[in-house]
């Protein structure tokens, strides 16, 4: 326990997502007084609903974003763009002019350019163009930190800005047409088992690598950063930690007990071609280490998401 939360009112956008959902309990339980708008009462790209959300807030948490895999990005890239930099940009002012004391932004790691040192240092950030399928999403919040540093050059305002690797654990979004890698892979591989089908058809080549982040360690990453980091550069959350997509089909397929065959469809794109990050900034600055073993959380999750299908047959 930390005496930093107590009563302090904290806004959490995005509060009933993913992350939001083992951020939010975890804030309650410090003692914090959490509000959590819901985005069909206030659309926070229309600038009077992010007045009144700021209003009276200790620290605003900003998670709210719109989200998709590759397939969804390629789709809406305009959405992607306008509505996240639009959500953004409005927090940030209102909640400066509201004279809130701490705003914590979270970016992506879509950020980074396509073709990036690894481990992907902070430093390199700006060293390229984004990988071309998510661009308008990782520019979008980008943009946020270019926010946060001139409001803190100009106003002194105290924004924070956190580059978490991709997510994943129990609660994830499974939809197809918002999931991420992991629940995608997941869902593809479970129903093709439950079919008795003979294969499971996945894009790309297999050979790109991934970082993954256990959303609990999230939610605690952000919670450490907030206590203690008002610095202007922005730092990553991650493990440190890759695994190719290749391996972690055999990982789920093996966890799933599917034993068909694995076909990849080479003339959809590979996205990224690798990730993992330099952790050491976030360890240094606020003591932040993931704690779970990736077998681990991914073993969580699969059970998450088949105790999820029982109760939905019922």
């Amino acid at each position: 326990m930390t005496k930093f939360w107590k009563n302090k009112k904290v806004l959490v956008t995005g509060g009933t997502g993913f992350l939001g959902s083992h951020l939010v309990p975890r804030l309650k339980a410090l003692g914090a007084i959490v509000y959590v708008p819901r985005s069909k009462d206030f659309d926070l790209r229309v600038v009077e609903n992010c007045h009144k959300v700021v209003t009276n807030q200790d620290i605003v948490i900003h998670l709210a974003a719109k989200v998709g895999g590759i397939g969804f990005n390629l789709k809406h890239p305009g959405e992607m763009f306008y509505d996240n930099v639009l959500m953004g940009i409005h927090l940030i002012e209102e909640a400066r002019k509201a004279r809130v004391k701490k705003f914590v932004a979270i970016g992506t790691i879509c950020a980074y350019p396509k073709f990036t040192h690894i481990p992907f240092k902070e430093k390199n950030l700006w060293n390229g163009y984004p990988e071309e399928t998510n661009a308008p999403y990782g520019l979008a919040k980008k943009m946020l930190l270019v926010q946060a540093q001139a409001y803190r050059q100009q106003y002194g305002f105290n924004v924070i800005y956190l580059l978490p690797v991709n997510l994943y654990g129990p609660g994830d979004k499974f939809g197809p047409s918002v999931s991420h890698v992991i629940p995608a892979l997941i869902k593809k591989i479970y129903e093709a088992q439950k079919n008795k089908k003979k294969f499971v058809e996945v894009w790309g080549t297999g050979k790109p690598t991934r970082e993954f982040l256990y959303v609990e360690d999230a939610a605690d990453g952000i919670i450490l950063a907030t206590e203690k980091y008002n610095k202007d550069e922005p730092v990553n959350l991650g493990t440190g930690f890759e695994i190719s997509i290749r391996d972690l089909v055999n990982l789920i397929r093996k966890i799933i007990g599917f034993k068909g065959k694995i076909v990849w469809d080479r003339s959809k794109p590979d996205g990224q071609p690798r990730r993992r990050l330099d952790i050491s900034k976030a360890k240094k600055e606020f003591g932040f280490i993931a704690k779970t073993n990736f077998v681990d959380g991914l073993q969580n999750t699969i059970k998450w998401y088949l105790d999820s299908n029982k109760l939905n047959r019922v």
